[in-house]
């Protein structure tokens, strides 16, 4: 069991850069492109991982790791199934976040906003792309239902592997696709010493633009 106070004598000082006003960018869409291309070259671990939350019914929050697959000023993208936990959540509650950690550049990416499915054309396209194995894998799973084991999924996979053989296309599942986050909000964070780090947040204002504010750390 891990030691109680050890947890709470880990430290690490923050140092490596700043966040100020005057180096930001007008919109946080182009801020978010700097920052995932900083984290890209300097080969941060899986550098488009988010974190994402999703509201219940009840208003009982759920997070779990999903990978950001497109970004433009409509707002940001990943891909899932529409059945799944996040998916009922959303289909409830139709807002989000999504939060980026880059450890080793002291820095992270707050979202919130609305959710909204992508075009059926869009998730066409994507899923497209994606290699054939986990084309496969999105048919085969009944993503966060209860299955029976380890076999029942493997078979499912073997069922689809010869249903849709070696060289079809195969189809978009009509239970998958893809989700953007419309933001309302986007808070860039960069760690500074003594904890007295750098907030600084787009806020989208009645006009439909960008404004920054600092936030205290």
């Amino acid at each position: 069991m891990t030691d109680k106070t050890t947890i709470q004598t880990i430290r690490k000082d923050y140092t490596l850069q700043a966040l100020n006003e005057t180096e930001l960018l007008s919109n946080p869409y182009e801020q978010l492109a700097r920052w995932l291309q900083e984290a890209i070259t300097t080969q941060q671990p899986e550098p488009n991982a988010m974190h994402l939350c999703t509201v219940n019914g009840e208003g009982k929050p759920s997070g779990r790791i999903v990978l950001l697959r497109g970004f433009d000023e409509r707002g940001v993208v990943f891909y899932s199934n529409y059945t799944s936990r996040k998916g009922q959540d959303m289909a409830l509650n139709p807002h989000a976040s999504a939060t980026f950690f880059w450890a080793n550049l002291e820095r992270q990416i707050r979202i919130e906003g609305s959710v909204s499915r992508v075009s059926e054309q869009e998730s066409d396209a994507y899923f497209q792309s994606r290699p054939r194995s986990s084309q496969i894998g999105a048919w085969s799973s009944p993503q966060s239902q209860i299955i029976e084991s380890r076999q029942t999924l493997e078979e499912k996979v073997d069922y689809y592997k010869q249903k849709f053989g070696d060289h079809n296309p195969i189809p978009r599942p009509d239970f998958w696709g893809g989700y953007r986050i419309v933001p309302t909000t986007v808070e860039f964070w960069q760690g500074r010493a003594s904890r007295l780090h750098d907030r600084i947040v787009y806020l989208k204002n009645d006009q439909n633009l960008w404004t920054t504010q600092r936030l205290a750390p």
